[in-house]
């Protein structure tokens, strides 16, 4: 399967915005966080002492960004994260939860269905509904976290129908753009900024394959920050960096499964596919000065994240962050600036065809990204069913 040519996961005060997010100040494509300062690097293998901190959540907090991977309120509440990061799954699983139906009910009821909600053909009349649910979502987490959320683009747009097996993608049957995926990142702003948020608090997701990385060069551009999701390969993260992206999601848990099936065995942490490409990415990005947060995500194991710690940002699952809280054994910082090294020249004006060669060379990112697309569009369908399904139980109701 190829998806070589396909398309496309500040300030920490809230800060009033008024009107169209376009119009909003152009800020520096690589927004520097102002967080709090991180204690002096301790070098890449050695211990945070045990008395130092409860437990090796607390701990990690102080070497990396710890973000919540959900979009479950309480859980975030619990857990204290800096930022929160959704997708298209996400969204719909907390807003499926019974007591989070007042969201769907609220977003039906000043729906003012909009005609462009057509894919591929088909209508999705409440396309424009789950876009401001994914907003509604979101600025409800940022009355928790006193960073920022990441909020997807509409999965579709990520998304086309493969023709003749492996024969790859015709341009008479793509159903997304760059533009397309601009636009709706436009919208989503325009979301935020109707309830008063800054867009120094939000970042933009964007699938990371060619059309979403030239997506996220005009939005950096605009001073909308970007964060770069589904990314498996080296050539995404090089790509994804040069063109101005602020923060880049590398997907740890997927790398493994996919080597896991393909060589039948399993993996320690230090030799984990998904860490070691991690730790490429990121002491490549360090090596060359490239300001671009690295957020692992996308872990099967705590293990996975204790070899990646350090790292700017990881984003962990609930479950996870519960088991990380719950050890008091010491953690070992692995990953530092300071020895940051690499071999791998700096791939600087990256164009497609060479994006396409050397994304295309690596198997596992070519289906893993295509499998993160089409289960992102799954679920954006059930949200989309859930809200049809609702409404008409409402049309009911009124007769």
């Amino acid at each position: 399967m190829s998806l070589l040519r396909a398309p496309t996961s500040c300030s920490r005060t809230v800060q009033s915005q008024q009107g169209r997010s376009r119009k909003s100040p152009v800020v520096r494509a690589y927004l520097e966080e102002k967080k709090a300062p991180l204690p002096p690097p301790r070098g890449p293998y050695s211990t945070v002492p045990a008395q130092t901190f409860k437990n090796q959540l607390e701990a990690l907090k102080s070497m990396s960004v710890v973000v919540a991977d959900t979009g479950e309120l309480d859980l975030v509440k619990k857990y204290h994260p800096q930022d929160c990061t959704t997708n298209p799954s996400l969204v719909y699983k907390a807003l499926s939860m019974p007591e989070n139906r007042h969201y769907l009910e609220k977003a039906l009821a000043k729906d003012k269905r909009q005609p462009e909600h057509v894919h591929a053909g088909v209508s999705r009349p409440y396309a424009g509904v789950a876009d401001q649910l994914a907003v509604d979502l979101g600025a409800e987490l940022l009355k928790i976290v006193p960073g920022r959320v990441s909020t997807e683009v509409d999965a579709n747009l990520s998304y086309s129908t493969q023709v003749g097996g492996k024969a790859g993608w015709t341009a008479a049957n793509l159903s997304y753009s760059t533009q397309a995926s601009v636009d709706k990142a436009l919208r989503i702003m325009e979301l935020y900024a109707a309830k008063g948020y800054n867009p120094s608090r939000i970042y933009i997701k964007l699938a990371s394959t060619w059309e979403g990385i030239e997506a996220c060069r005009r939005l950096e551009k605009q001073g909308i920050n970007c964060n770069m999701t589904l990314l498996f390969s080296f050539a995404q993260a090089a790509a994804c960096a040069d063109a101005g992206a602020t923060l880049i999601s590398p997907f740890v848990g997927r790398i493994m499964d996919w080597y896991k099936a393909k060589e039948g065995r399993d993996f320690a942490s230090h030799e984990d596919p998904g860490v070691l490409s991690v730790k490429r990415i990121y002491n490549y990005y360090k090596a060359h000065h490239y300001k671009t947060i690295v957020m692992a995500a996308s872990f099967r194991n705590a293990g996975e994240i204790r070899e990646l710690a350090g790292c700017d940002n990881i984003t962990i699952s609930p479950q996870l962050l519960d088991e990380l809280q719950k050890s008091t054994e010491p953690l070992d910082r692995k990953l530092t600036p300071e020895k940051a090294q690499t071999d791998a020249l700096k791939l600087s004006n990256m164009h497609e065809d060479l994006f396409v060669k050397l994304h295309g060379a690596d198997q596992m990112a070519v289906e893993k990204l295509d499998q993160g697309i089409k289960g992102f569009v799954a679920d954006q369908k059930k949200l989309e069913d859930l809200l049809a399904s609702i409404a008409m139980m409402q049309v009911r109701e009124n007769h």
